[in-house]
């Protein structure tokens, strides 16, 4: 790659090689490299020049050569429970979500990223697909919500420890970028957030799955099922009418057995969808055997379907239910609490609401 293709990229976008590649053109020691990148991802600038570790030549004509973000905060919305979701806009006007989540321990919090501007699934409950795929985010733009939810993070008073790639749009569909942007936020000699801090959520894309696998970097892996039967889910998720529940379940066994990694089975409970206790009772049977567990979600419901249709959550005597139900056939699974239920915590509710009032405004 030339170096002026270089450096039309902002400096979240770079590999360690690429920016090697930079520094060998212009005089530098490559070593100082992986030193910029580790800086950058720490999401707190030096105090005092002492502080840096590379020379103050190259400082100056580094950030000269390369914008050193790739997005900027447009709006930004906390919950009474801490929860705080950040709308970035990107340089060519469009923008994405980010969401940091309290944790339990006081002093922790998780985050969540996206990959995609909007999404191109179609799932019929989910906000982010009502205004469609835009296109997909660039490494350096998934890199820079990592840095501004460390940032929050820290003016929390709490450190990023984990990280899920469940935001807006599918990751298996932008992986190329996703998995360039997981090397330089966990890889020791950069980031160094780790391997086993990262989630990588999917509908169930058997082809994606597969080259995470062969990827082998040893992250996590989620599974949106939202429903144990083909029919159900084919009519929530449209790409359950290309990837069976058996084919998806089965490239997640292929997945767990070569990482050991324990998968984590999303399932959002729909009022009279996905929520009776036969349903319940047909997700432990799919599950018997397999060393996964189940993470139930009740809906935060964002409005008419694409499909014209009107989704509920569950009541919570449902989901006790089927949580119950679920145990008492031996499944792990959990009801992860509800977060920012008084801010647009849904994906691609905020984004929504921007849009919607930009083009009021004009």
């Amino acid at each position: 790659m030339s170096t002026r293709a270089i450096i039309a990229r902002a400096l979240p976008d770079l590999s360690a090689e690429e920016l090697g590649t930079w520094m060998q053109d212009h005089g530098f020691n490559t070593a100082h490299a992986p030193r910029v990148i580790r800086s950058l991802l720490a999401a707190q600038p030096p105090k005092t020049r002492t502080d840096f570790l590379w020379p103050e030549k190259l400082e100056e004509q580094l950030y000269t050569a390369f914008p050193n973000t790739a997005a900027s905060l447009a709006m930004r919305q906390v919950s009474e429970d801490g929860t705080a979701k950040l709308l970035l806009r990107l340089h060519d006007g469009r923008t994405v979500e980010s969401v940091l989540m309290p944790d339990f321990h006081p002093d922790r919090a998780a985050g969540c990223i996206s990959s995609q501007v909007g999404c191109a699934m179609g799932c019929d409950f989910c906000a982010t697909t009502q205004t469609g795929f835009e296109r997909n985010l660039s490494s350096g733009e998934i890199v820079e919500q990592f840095i501004h939810l460390r940032r929050e993070a820290r003016a929390a008073g709490r450190t990023l420890r984990t990280i899920v790639f469940m935001g807006m749009g599918e990751p298996m569909l932008n992986l190329k970028n996703v998995l360039a942007a997981v090397q330089r936020i966990a890889a020791p000699t950069l980031g160094a957030f780790g391997w086993r801090q990262i989630t990588i959520s999917t509908v169930g894309i058997v082809p994606g799955i597969d080259e995470l696998r062969e990827a082998d970097l040893g992250v996590h892996l989620a599974l949106s099922l939202h429903a144990p039967d083909d029919a159900t889910r084919a009519d929530l998720l449209p790409m359950g009418k290309r990837f069976d529940v058996q084919d998806v379940l089965a490239a997640v066994d292929r997945y767990q057995a070569s990482s050991g990694r324990i998968t984590t089975i999303q399932y959002c409970l729909l009022d009279g969808v996905n929520d009776s206790l036969a349903q319940a009772r047909d997700l432990s049977r799919l599950l018997d055997g397999r060393r996964m567990h189940v993470n139930l979600l009740r809906y935060n419901a964002t409005g008419l379907s694409l499909r014209g249709r009107t989704y509920a959550p569950s009541s919570l005597e449902q989901t006790e239910a089927f949580l119950t139900e679920l145990r008492a056939h031996g499944t792990v699974a959990h009801l992860r609490r509800a977060r920012g239920p008084d801010i647009d915590a849904a994906c691609g509710q905020l984004r929504k609401r921007e849009a919607a009032h930009t083009s009021a405004s004009s």
